[in-house]
């Protein structure tokens, strides 16, 4: 028989959902550059705190926006709730940067709980192949944050080609600028978004949640994905952040900023090969097995990297490369599969805050992660030591076998159709404990009944008897 052909309208619809994220992958990477930059301008009035707290408090506004919009996403709609963030004494100019990555943050936060977990539940309607439903999550959610890091590498390298060492006032504030582009063309193209189908038949919208059940049934995932994500982003953000200062750092500190935000831009390329290979992995392996397999890759190589840094960073192609499979390590593994768990794993009535929180999580370990990545550097020695540089490296590593050990207890499998299932196991939870489940769905919704659901999965494309659910 031959392969059913996925519908392009099908596909569409997800990426329509996921992609404002490139401009969370943009915002948070272009960063890196711009405090290189800042640096070099304003070599006297940069201190290390105005510094780290520059590239965290974004973080700190995802988590804002992470939580509050986890909630409307649950309880008024998925795009309703779904936004798209953009973004003469020094000290001023650096408190205004910093008041204006914290709002940006806010606005990327909210794309995780709204734009993601639709993308999750429109990655199983009708017409997308089974073998293909975390596959599609991936390509429109963590690859899109991956593509968005490369440009915000990519950027400001092209516009030091324009500008040169004489006008690096404009190569920083044009990089930070134009990351309204990416966020005013989704926001152009979420004017045709419905609400999910999944959404429509088990939303509470119209009913009090009753959080209790729910946390006795999935406080266990939750609390290993969250662990999971804490980590990841603990492990990737810091390291991603901080790629131009490393090779400044290995390029001897005196090199031109083409060579710097170049070998930038090549180390970041190499979270694509990683993000799009494991998303072909993802349906075979499932998204447990596949994240802890990337986990492992990532701390094999942090080790290589750690004890054997003198040799690496005397070449500085050598070390590029073999960071830059670090990394990718990263996204094959928890880069892609964290987020498959998070909105799959949960049901639909909460996904939204269900994935909300675990994300949230994961931006306080990115949070955290910016301030203890330069401590850690200056108790090892500073950046100018051997050991400075290859501490991370050692402490990355150890947390990623961590975390492979915290999914492998906490995590359980996820089925290609996980949200379906999961939605129809939450159903029967809820009734086995008296939970009146006919006040479930959007009002005036046709909903296909649960035990059709399940024939119609050993039946290609097969009618379901359909039931009408009144509040």
């Amino acid at each position: 028989m031959a392969a059913k052909k996925v519908p392009l309208s099908s596909v569409s619809l997800i990426f329509a959902c996921g992609t404002a994220l490139f401009s969370d992958g943009y915002a948070n990477n272009v960063i890196g550059a711009v405090n290189t930059l800042l640096k070099r301008i304003y070599t006297t009035g940069i201190t290390t705190n105005y510094s780290t707290t520059l590239s965290s408090v974004a973080f700190a506004g995802t988590v804002v926006g992470m939580l509050t919009f986890g909630y409307l996403s649950d309880k008024v709609g998925r795009k309703f709730a779904a936004s798209s963030g953009a973004n003469h004494s020094l000290d001023g100019m650096l408190a205004m940067l910093i008041a204006c990555r914290f709002l940006l943050g806010i606005g990327v936060g909210a794309e995780y709980p709204c734009g993601s977990v639709s993308a999750s539940e429109q990655s199983e309607e009708d017409g997308i192949a089974k073998n293909t439903h975390h596959r599609w999550l991936v390509l429109a959610t963590n690859t899109m944050i991956d593509v968005g890091f490369v440009v915000g590498a990519f950027v400001p390298l092209v516009l030091f080609w324009i500008f040169g060492d004489n006008h690096l006032r404009a190569v920083w504030r044009l990089s930070l600028g134009l990351g309204v582009i990416p966020a005013a063309a989704v926001f152009i193209w979420r004017l045709r978004m419905e609400e999910p189908t999944r959404y429509k038949r088990d939303s509470m919208k119209n009913v009090r949640i009753p959080y209790g059940l729910v946390l006795k049934r999935y406080w266990r995932g939750l609390l290993g994905v969250s662990l999971a994500w804490f980590i990841y982003d603990f492990i990737t953000y810091p390291f991603g952040l901080y790629s131009s200062t490393i090779t400044n750092t290995v390029t001897g500190g005196n090199s031109s900023l083409s060579v710097v935000f170049g070998w930038s831009v090549v180390i970041n390329l190499f979270y694509i090969p990683g993000t799009v290979l494991g998303a072909f992995f993802v349906d075979y392996m499932g998204p447990k097995t596949t994240m802890i397999t990337g986990l492992i890759g990532q701390a094999i190589i942090g080790f290589i990297m750690s004890g054997l840094y003198t040799q690496l960073s005397s070449h500085v192609a050598a070390f590029a490369v073999v960071y830059g499979i670090f990394l990718s390590f990263g996204e094959f593994g928890p880069g892609n599969c964290v987020g498959v768990l998070a909105a799959k794993s949960g049901p639909t009535a909460v996904r939204g805050q269900y994935y909300g929180f675990a994300a949230a999580v994961g931006k306080v370990g990115a949070f955290v992660g910016t301030w203890v990545f330069p401590v850690i550097v200056d108790d090892f020695g500073g950046s100018s030591s051997d050991k400075g540089n290859t501490g991370p490296f050692w402490i990355g590593s150890g947390l990623a076998i961590l975390s492979a050990i915290i999914v492998f207890f906490l995590v359980k499998p996820l089925d290609p159709d996980g949200i379906k299932e999961e939605d129809a196991k939450f159903r029967e939870y809820l009734e086995a404990h008296g939970f009146d489940v006919s006040l479930m769905g959007l009002p005036e919704t046709e909903t296909v009944s649960y035990s059709d659901e399940k024939k119609s999965d050993s039946v290609a494309k097969d009618s379901d008897s359909a039931v009408k659910v009144t509040v």
